[in-house]
């Protein structure tokens, strides 16, 4: 049995914009992206929304949906009620480009800072051999669909527009951290996301383990392994009375 519902979804520009109130048909079984899409083609033939596979997986569609960013596609309308209001804004730490599009080139520009997985020399790929649990341990991060919510939330970027440029976000920090774990990555990846990538400003709040919707446990087991792994690095005792050694049988 369909209904309307009351819609109210973000129209405008870098310039500026407002939100717009639509009742749109739904039916059983729809998503936001559904109605999303048939508020387009009734009403709204100008509305500009990014998605591509509609099956959690692609990670385009993000936005905010009554305040909380979520996949439209995987967002079901029966999780709300048939007279509740429902907002759909584009997420708030990126410009915007026009309406529920946003510019996410900040990921991409933080992408290409993160140098690639960096193998043994003396090693042809075919050559590379792991233990089961290395494998594991950095599995759960290969999930990761690139939606950007967890930047999207992370307070240090999206409160602070000046810290951009030092902090990466915790989707980079995880992927550094994946690294870091990977027994033939021959990369200082330790020094290198507290000193570049801005690992000491996250306070881990968890708010973008929250948000995952592949459900990484991005704080629990990227982020704080990597800060214990830092400070043991930088502060342990032992591992300095062991690299002050080694540079004196080097010299």
């Amino acid at each position: 049995m369909g209904y309307l519902a009351k819609l109210r979804v973000w129209r405008g520009d870098k310039s500026g914009g407002q939100l717009v109130n639509h009742e749109v048909e739904v039916s059983e079984g729809e998503v936001v992206l559904d109605i999303i899409h048939r508020l387009q083609a009734t009403q709204a033939p100008d509305l500009a929304v990014r998605w591509n596979c509609k099956a959690g997986k692609c990670g385009s569609c993000a936005a905010e949906i009554n305040g909380r960013p979520r996949l439209m596609c995987m967002t079901r309308m029966n999780t709300f009620g048939e007279d509740e209001e429902i907002t759909v804004t584009p997420m708030r730490t990126f410009p915007v480009i026009k309406d529920l599009v946003t510019d996410v080139s900040f990921n991409y520009q933080k992408a290409r800072e993160v140098p690639a997985f960096d193998p043994p020399k003396d090693l042809a790929p075919g050559e590379y051999r792991m233990a089961q649990v290395d494998v594991q341990r950095s599995q759960e991060f290969r999930k990761c669909i690139e939606c950007f919510m967890c930047q999207n939330v992370c307070h240090v970027i999206r409160d602070h527009e000046d810290n951009k440029e030092a902090f990466s976000g915790p989707r980079f920090l995880m992927r550094i951290a994946e690294l870091d774990m990977h027994p033939l990555d021959q990369t200082d990846r330790k020094n290198m996301a507290q000193e570049e990538h801005g690992l000491g400003m996250c306070n881990i709040t968890k708010c973008c383990t929250e948000v995952c919707p592949e459900h990484i446990k991005i704080t629990d087991n990227a982020l704080i392994p990597m800060k214990e792994r830092v400070v043991d690095n930088k502060y342990d005792p032992l591992v300095w009375l062991g690299r002050t050694i080694t540079r004196r049988k080097n010299d």
